[in-house]
């Protein structure tokens, strides 16, 4: 269920973005494990946006989902992949305080068998892309 890898600790006086790696397959095809991401900490959070939160029953965890819609008491948060869970449908509604930032980027590293120039070209077209808000999030919530 783990999301990020790393413990990205947001402090005074520190950069508005930063760093994050995915860890894990519940925000599959969206982002997939070891996808490097760019974290706008403290950004407005608006329904469909992926956003990075601490768990609400271990606040050392960092987590990425999808803002899915504003509730009575903060945030539903969905994975993309339905299948793996760990979200609102298993812990509730997020605090508005746990939501820390709005993903802007993935970078997708190259795998090491993606060597033949077709295979680069193709990695190079698709690495970085901008993580862009879903507004059928809440659509799908309501449909469940």
């Amino acid at each position: 269920m783990p999301e990020l890898s790393r413990e990205t600790e947001r402090t005074r006086g520190t950069p508005p973005f930063g760093p994050a790696e995915v860890s894990g397959p519940s925000m599959v095809p969206t982002l997939y494990h070891g996808d490097r991401l760019l974290v706008h900490w403290g950004a407005r959070i608006r329904p469909g946006d992926v956003v990075v939160l601490r768990h609400p029953f271990q606040q050392d965890l960092l987590v990425v989902k999808r803002a899915a819609e504003r509730r009575e008491g903060g945030w539903w948060v969905l994975g993309d992949n339905s299948y793996a869970g760990g979200d609102s449908t298993d812990y509730g509604v997020v605090p508005e305080e746990l939501v820390l930032g709005r993903v802007r980027f993935r970078f997708r590293p190259r795998k090491p068998a993606q060597r033949s120039p077709l295979a680069l070209v193709r990695w190079a077209l698709s690495a970085v892309r901008p993580v862009l808000c879903d507004r059928s999030a809440s659509r799908r919530l309501r449909a469940r």
